[in-house]
């Protein structure tokens, strides 16, 4: 496709895509970002692009751009809902051990496991992998959530003491 047929394109289906699109997610502003998208990427495969379909490339594209836009959409959380109370330790105790074994039991059964035979017992992440049937992968990200979560509960160690 050359660059006069590309304008062609634009002139001829970005309206028709707009409303393609518009009509699935009923927001203008990104209608107009997945038109762009898809546009953007019709430029970058331009030459493998025949003039005749582009009207099908452009609307294939508009529907994958926005499927994939609609379930990276959906695995985000609205912050406005959430309840930090649930996630955060309000009262004033002196005893750090306590309210970290209280944090520590509000974890799940998997990440409570392999983050006290990390922590407390020093295992390896190896080791932990051998004795929990996990992969190493599995068990660095059952840590990683387990030590998220324990830095969420506490908050700022001078809160706590």
């Amino acid at each position: 496709m050359t660059v006069p047929e590309f304008n062609q394109s634009v002139d001829l289906y970005s309206d028709g895509v707009y409303r393609f699109v518009l009509k699935n997610i009923k927001d203008e502003e990104k209608a107009r970002d997945l038109v762009q998208d898809s546009y953007e990427k019709l430029w970058r495969n331009h030459e493998n692009v025949n003039f005749e379909k582009v009207k099908s490339y452009l609307f294939s594209t508009a529907y994958h751009t926005l499927i994939d836009m609609v379930r990276r959409d959906s695995k985000k959380g609205d912050w406005e809902k959430v309840n930090l109370a649930a996630f955060s330790y309000e009262n004033s105790y002196s005893d750090l051990n306590e309210i970290l074994h209280q944090a520590v039991a509000q974890l799940p059964e998997s990440q409570r496991m392999v983050v006290m035979m990390r922590d407390y017992e020093g295992y390896s992440y190896d080791e932990i992998s051998q004795m929990t049937g996990l992969s190493e992968s599995q068990v660095k990200v059952y840590i990683f959530r387990a030590r998220a979560f324990l830095k969420n509960y506490i908050g700022k160690i001078e809160a706590v003491v």
